[in-house]
């Protein structure tokens, strides 16, 4: 039986590969990756590192406006026609995307089961993250299974009134990306991060990691996260910045006009994942909007300080692992220079997403909701 996979940004794919390895191991169930094309280009670069190739994209319309509606109408109509052509037993969409949105739906209402990886995650808030909070909320009214990265998201669901039998707690499957990755110790293939790298073990440096990428961050507030860089860099000689830009041309042009030519600021393209978890090991303190990387960093005992007003991701914060600061250019830079100084610094040991067990928990999920875990395995074929 067939369970699609589907994503259509970077993010998504991480969370999906580890999955879709498992489920390639099982005997009943095979992975069926769908890029829906939010993010044209991204989806296949996350997922080479795995091994794993795209099974189908979307035929979707070109996109003129950027705007949510334009995606989602071109999306609805193109998945409707896959799935009515695949057939799968279940449907996974990952997180809080519109492409998560609009498979959820275009499921729901072919009755295919629909299954919600990182489920649970709330801040109540639904200005804040916008829109990602109301997209949340509106794929747990429709999924069949809600796989949730922890206890706490786990009881938000409940809270909302889903049944306990419909919420499985996996953890997430980003630590079993990021462990899978960082135990290969791949070289940096982005020549900038090489020669940071080399720079910083000849001078004995230290590396801090930044990225900001939500729509909430530009301008001005990233205009006070520039600010705050500047001095970091000013106040701690030995310290180096590694700022992978966003690609919109906009915050790349904000973002160089800032920072362009500072010494021990190096901003270069985005990385690839393999490239992103090699500087998440190596840094000293990650400075960061993103979702993924709260989750990912702790697993290498990275302190985070979190460029947003409000986090849905309050475990790394209540575990030690990360600090609120929002885009308060003398915030960040304070708790930047506590954390450098040592007088700030984790106080969890291990990370509090999970331990790199979330895909085979999450097969386990699957096969009790297509009642598969009692069918014993197929005998393999005979070899003539």
């Amino acid at each position: 039986m067939d369970v699609m996979l589907l994503a259509g940004t970077r993010p998504e794919a991480v969370k999906l590969a580890p999955l879709a390895l498992a489920l390639a191991e099982h005997p009943h169930l095979r992975p069926f990756i769908v890029h829906s094309g939010q993010h044209q280009g991204m989806v296949e670069q996350a997922l080479v590192p795995f091994g794993l190739p795209v099974d189908a994209w979307l035929d979707t319309p070109p996109r003129t406006t950027g705007t949510q509606a334009e995606l989602v109408s071109g999306l609805l109509p193109a998945l409707d026609r896959l799935l009515r052509q695949v057939v799968p037993a279940a449907v996974v969409v990952q997180g809080d995307t519109t492409t998560g949105l609009a498979g959820a739906l275009a499921a729901f209402w072919l009755g295919i089961p629909v299954v919600h990886l990182e489920a649970g995650l709330r801040t109540h808030d639904l200005a804040a993250p916008f829109p990602e909070e109301g997209t949340r909320q509106m794929i747990s009214r429709i999924a069949a299974l809600h796989l949730a990265p922890t206890a706490g998201a786990a009881a938000a669901l409940r809270e909302e009134g889903v049944p306990r039998q419909r919420i499985t707690v996996t953890g997430n499957t980003v630590v079993d990306a990021v462990i899978e990755i960082a135990e290969r110790d791949l070289p940096a293939r982005d020549t900038a991060l090489a020669l940071l790298e080399m720079e910083i073990a000849e001078a004995g440096e230290r590396l801090v990691l930044v990225t900001s990428h939500r729509r909430e961050s530009w301008g001005e507030p990233l205009s006070r996260t520039l600010a705050a860089i500047e001095l970091i860099v000013a106040e701690h000689g030995d310290v180096q910045v590694l700022l992978p830009v966003h690609p919109n041309p906009a915050v790349r042009e904000q973002v160089v006009a800032a920072l362009g030519g500072t010494p021990r600021v190096t901003i270069t393209e985005p990385l690839e994942y393999p490239d992103l978890v090699r500087a998440l090991r190596l840094a000293e303190l990650v400075l960061t909007d993103s979702g993924g990387i709260q989750e990912e960093a702790p697993t290498f005992g990275t302190p985070v300080l979190v460029l947003r007003d409000v986090t849905e991701r309050r475990e790394a914060v209540e575990a030690g692992c990360a600090w609120l600061v929002g885009t308060d250019t003398g915030l960040i830079a304070d708790t930047a220079a506590r954390i450098l100084r040592g007088d700030l610094h984790p106080t969890h040991v291990g990370n509090p997403y999970g331990d790199g067990n979330a895909a085979t928990l999450t097969v386990a999920a699957l096969e009790e909701l297509l009642n598969l875990a009692s069918v014993p395995p197929q005998p393999a074929a005979e070899v003539r």
